[in-house]
């Protein structure tokens, strides 16, 4: 068999408590132990699961393969602590649902995540708090999954993609800056470094990834006219003027773009979501993420110091 190669394809890890709502299951593991859990997913091997959270997402991103069937853009790996027999309900069900995943890595009751460089993946979704947490201080860009899963509009072919940017996209240093100082500290560091790019965040590469694709839409718009572009990224982030400018300036230095951008200077991201309409929002503070969590796929990346339990910052 000829070797497939990732190196070129944008790769995505999901855990199944990602793309499968896995409540019952796991109540079954807290409250009666791994033998019942055995016992109760072999019993109901037939029966599909439910959608996740991440699953409207999941479905629309591998759907872009279309763009070249013969060399797929995108691939999506399952990474999972069942071992491969209790997985076997999740790859039924992602057969049932007709996703094109056959790619998987069962590890029986460890963390995955540190297949995620081998695997040349540039984000990995799991509802496990610890997993993600650890992935992300190792380095590797992660994230939990939030809220319960959304209705998956299936006449919706579209992909709707938003970021937020401090400790996403960028690296934290100027939120230490404004958890230490305050928001006149923050305004003046970032209009006085305005000129100077970010250090890439966590999710930098995931957003090249996507990018790679766009213009891959663009190329197909290129040779027919009649061809509707579905992938749609946006930055929403509570900067405001004048700390603008420094993220426009880092996203073009860094090659990548964003269709549309909201500054929004403290305005709950949550009211914006729900006319936005994302099927996935990565944001690095959970506080943003409760009120979007209620509408929105949600996503916590865990990053820099706001995240670390120790943390001598604000909150």
């Amino acid at each position: 068999m000829a070797v497939y190669e990732l190196k070129n394809r944008l790769v995505v890890g999901i855990a199944s408590s990602a793309l499968f709502d896995l409540a019952e299951s796991d109540a079954v593991f807290r409250d009666q132990g791994e033998d019942a859990y055995r016992a109760y997913q072999e019993a109901h091997l037939a029966d599909t699961l439910d959608k996740g959270v991440a699953f409207p997402f999941i479905r629309r991103l591998l759907s872009l393969n279309d763009l070249s069937p013969d060399d797929p853009l995108v691939e999506g790996i399952i990474l999972s602590r069942n071992d491969p027999d209790t997985g076997l309900r999740v790859m039924r069900s992602i057969q049932s649902y007709g996703l094109p995943i056959s790619r998987a890595v069962f590890m029986q009751g460890r963390s995955p995540y540190h297949f995620m460089p081998a695997l040349n993946m540039s984000l990995f979704l799991s509802a496990n708090e610890d997993d993600v947490r650890e992935a992300v201080a190792l380095g590797l860009p992660a994230g939990r999954v939030l809220g319960p899963a959304v209705a998956d509009e299936g006449d919706d072919q579209d992909l709707r993609i938003a970021f937020d940017f401090d400790g996403v996209l960028a690296d934290d240093a100027s939120e230490q800056v404004y958890q230490s100082g305050g928001l006149e500290d923050f305004r003046f560091h970032e209009v006085t470094n305005a000129a100077t790019p970010h250090d890439p965040g966590p999710l930098r590469d995931f957003l090249a990834g996507v990018n790679r694709i766009q213009r891959r839409e663009a190329e197909r718009r290129a040779a027919d006219a009649d061809y509707r572009f579905r992938v749609h990224v946006s930055l929403v982030t509570a900067r405001a003027a004048p700390a603008h400018e420094r993220p426009v300036r880092s996203l073009k230095k860094w090659g990548v773009t964003v269709n549309d951008a909201f500054f929004l200077g403290g305005i709950d991201k949550s009211t914006i979501m729900e006319v936005l309409r994302p099927h996935i929002f990565f944001d690095d503070q959970v506080g943003h993420l409760t009120g979007t969590a209620r509408s929105t796929p949600s996503v916590h990346v865990p990053f820099g110091k706001i995240n670390q339990p120790d943390r001598s910052l604000g909150a």
